[in-house]
Order: C-alpha cells, then structure tokens, then sequence
C-alpha cells in the first residue's frame, strides 16, 4: 500500500484483511477471528499485522474507508458494514452476511413536528454522514414535487442538528433508538437494513484464501449459535425422539451394542434446556450437552 513505512507495509503476496481500527465494530471482529483460527501479533502503534501460520496481513482502517479500500484494490477483502459499502458506491463482492452490527440506516426528525411521510421533508434541509444513500433516496421524491433537497453532510454524531437549527430532519444509523430518542427525535423513514458484511474486491488474487477465511468464519459463527447435544434411546423410540432434534442438517445414528441407538445432533442454544426435557420425557437417557468451539458444515 503506497505511503507506508516498510513496517507499517504488507509482504508481498500476502492477502490484505481490512478490518475495523476502533468503534463498535472492532471489539466483535476480533472475537470473531479468534474464534476463526485468524491470530495474528500487532506492534504498537502499527496499523498492520501478520497473521500467524497464514499468509494474510491485516490491514487496521476506519470502518468508513474500508469498502473504498476493498473497491480500489488497495486490500484483498475487508470487514464493514453494509451502509458504508452502499455509501461508497464501489464495485465489490458481498461474500457473506456476520451477523452482528445490526441497525437501520432512518430518516430522523424531530417529534414535535409531528411529521405524517417522510415524503413531506423533501426540498427542506438533511443532515447526515450518508450523503450519497440520502441523495438517492429523497431523489424521486424531489423528481415528483419539483424540489431539490438540501443533503448537507456531517462527519460523526448528527442528532443534534435538528435541536441547534442546522436541519429539518437527519439521516443517520439507529440501533436501539436510546441516542434518538434523547435527541427528541423520531424514525419517519427507513432508507436500509444493515450488517457487518464480508467483502472482496472482485479481482483479488487470493480466491483460495477468501474461500478458506469464509468457512472458517462460517464456522465460528455456527459454533456461537449451536451446541452438540447426545443421547441414547431404544430402537423403537427413535422416530419419536428424531422429530424433537433433526439437527440442523440431520442427526447422526449409531447403533449400541444392546441395539439401542445413540444420536447426536446440533441443537440451538436457546432451545438447548427444553429440549433436553422433551428428550428426557420420550425416553431418551445419558444426555449430555457439549459446547462448540469451531465447526465445519
């Protein structure tokens, strides 16, 4: 990556992983590598590290730069959410949803106003961070009422803009709400749903490595949401048992020396304690329940 210093630089045909720096994302994605196998040294004060025993240098960037990065070919593959991609228009591969990061990207305006549409805000004045997503998406509105809405972009917190007379609403990301509402604000519009999302440049060299940080995270995500729960049951109860733990793709059977059966299958965490009551009323015996910590499906 041009302007680095030789340690602040990636070796040479090593896969370039952007992930976040800092923010709400940051914390998650390290845990998540963690649990991927992905472990790597970082020196202090240094924006790059070498995964151990594999050939990926990560790449620590603002979570707002990342698709840029990803989309230019500057990094191979990178970690953010599915609002900066959108927000940044570049062309890149969506490889796979990670399933934390959640929120929606809403037009916000202030509850004393009492707006009825969203539709009613077009030609006033908009403050955001997503300038483009919020372009487009008052665009057809302006196109019918003949106006052109005011999209002034804001780096950072925007929620006070409405209150200090700077906007007539804002666009920005709302996840519980308690920042909105503090604000005397409200959601009047939903431009999109969004998620921490895997990326890849579409020409990137590294299709095997892609490939294998993909099922390696596939699996740490399964293990997080499952657990292998076993048992034992007789032969002529197995049909009955089988409805209560199909797996998540199917059970496995085994068959005992006294010709009973014993069957494993992955069980969803939050369901784990009932189901195991259900097992045990049906005649199930010997059931244990075992934690994951990586799988492969």
């Amino acid at each position: 990556m041009s302007g680095m210093s030789r340690a602040n630089s990636s070796p040479e045909g090593n896969c370039r992983f952007a992930i976040p720096k800092k923010g709400r994302l940051y914390e998650k994605v390290l845990e998540m590598l963690k649990g991927a196998g992905i472990t790597f040294r970082r020196e202090p004060r240094l924006d790059v590290a070498l995964a151990v025993d594999l050939p990926i240098t990560l790449v620590f960037l603002p979570a707002s730069d990342i698709a840029k990065y990803v989309g230019e070919g500057n990094v191979d593959i990178g970690i953010t959410g599915y609002d900066v991609v959108e927000e940044s228009e570049v062309e890149v591969d969506h490889i796979m949803d990670l399933g934390f990061g959640k929120c929606r990207l809403c037009v916000q305006a202030p509850v004393a106003d009492k707006i009825q549409g969203v539709k009613t805000l077009a030609g006033k004045r908009i403050v955001t961070s997503f300038p483009a997503l919020s372009k487009k998406f008052f665009a057809p509105f302006d196109e019918e009422l003949g106006v052109t809405t005011k999209i002034n972009f804001v780096s950072g917190s925007v929620e006070a803009a409405c209150g200090l007379g700077l906007a007539d609403a804002v666009v920005d990301l709302v996840e519980t709400g308690t920042t909105m509402k503090a604000a005397g604000l409200e959601v009047v519009g939903e431009i999109l749903s969004t998620q921490s999302i895997l990326i890849a440049n579409p020409n990137a060299e590294h299709k095997d490595l892609v490939h294998m940080i993909k099922r390696r995270i596939e699996g740490y995500i399964t293990a997080t949401k499952y657990e292998m729960i076993i048992y034992n049951i007789a032969a002529d109860l197995l049909d009955k048992v089988i409805k209560i733990t199909p797996g998540k793709k199917s059970p496995t059977v085994t068959t005992l020396d006294d010709g009973g059966k014993s069957v494993s299958a992955l069980v969803k965490k939050g369901e784990l304690s009932k189901i195991m009551d259900e097992l045990h009323e049906a005649g199930a015996t010997d059931i244990l329940a075992m934690a994951l910590s990586n799988s492969r499906m």
